[in-house]
């Protein structure tokens, strides 16, 4: 597993164990290459539902022009932090809060909002762990255990803290209840819709990567909680659904099998 996210030299370098260890279950969740796609493809479509996260895309990102990038830049900081020593996960970190610094402003109703708001750290960080937990769930180890589950975001909270989040949800039932008692706070607009669109149809790498490509937003689409599908207007067809996560599952198969060859 712990070859699908670095070298034998790179790990070789790290100074220690990092955050978590090779023990931990966010190894197990993050270092999964398929199933993280389609979770950050979920988190994002799930996290921009909060006005003050959709805010912060809205004003200070390039998503027009370069929504791959923003997503290279969550991969990055995901492996950095999960299996990086702790000196590089605390770097990355420290990274993200100085930009946070910068995130700030006004939503379209006048409140003020701030990427450094405790509150809506937590919300993004929730959403987003929730969907690389789905992911990994459906498409990794169906038999994942539910007292890994809670390893996982008790882990993972870890992170969410050291960005600014206070009262963060270590469990998947605090988890649950907690993406519950946000919901009346979520909306759609019509800026949540055009982000939702440069996510799912931004071009594609090459044209032999684009049917890959597809697959994973469809599959990101597929993996949101029920609730959320209907609140932004997207579903998979039920005749789809099976086409799609049973060709997911099999690119993870083999992507699995060719990264492990490569390592």
């Amino acid at each position: 597993m712990r070859k699908l996210v670095g070298s034998n030299s790179a790990r070789a370098e790290r100074l220690d164990d990092g955050l978590f260890g090779p023990g931990a279950a966010a190894w197990k969740v993050h270092g999964d290459f398929t199933t993280m796609m389609i979770g950050g493809v979920s988190s994002l479509l799930l996290q921009m539902l909060h006005p003050g996260a959709l805010a912060g895309v809205w004003d200070h990102s390039s998503f027009r022009t370069d929504m791959a990038g923003r997503l290279r830049g969550t991969a990055q900081f995901m492996s950095g932090t999960t299996f990086g020593d702790t000196a590089r996960a605390s770097q990355l970190i420290e990274r993200v809060r100085a930009i946070h610094d910068n995130v700030h402003g006004t939503l379209p109703d006048g409140r003020p909002y701030s990427a450094n708001d405790p509150d809506l750290l937590a919300w993004v960080h929730v959403a987003g762990a929730s969907c690389f937990l789905r992911s990994y769930i459906r498409y990794r180890d169906p038999l994942f255990s539910l007292a890994d589950q809670d390893r996982y975001f008790a882990e993972t909270s870890e992170i969410a803290r050291r960005l600014g989040a206070v009262s963060v949800p270590e469990n998947l039932r605090d988890v649950n209840a907690f993406l519950q008692d946000m919901r009346p706070q979520l909306k759609v607009d019509h800026r949540t819709r055009e982000v939702a669109r440069a996510l799912l149809y931004q071009p594609a790498p090459s044209l032999a990567l684009a049917p890959f490509q597809r697959l994973v937003m469809d599959a990101g689409v597929d993996l949101l909680p029920e609730w959320a599908a209907d609140m932004h207007g997207l579903h998979v067809p039920m005749i789809r659904r099976p086409a799609v996560r049973a060709g997911s599952a099999g690119v993870a198969r083999v992507l699995r099998w060719a990264l492990s060859v490569k390592g």
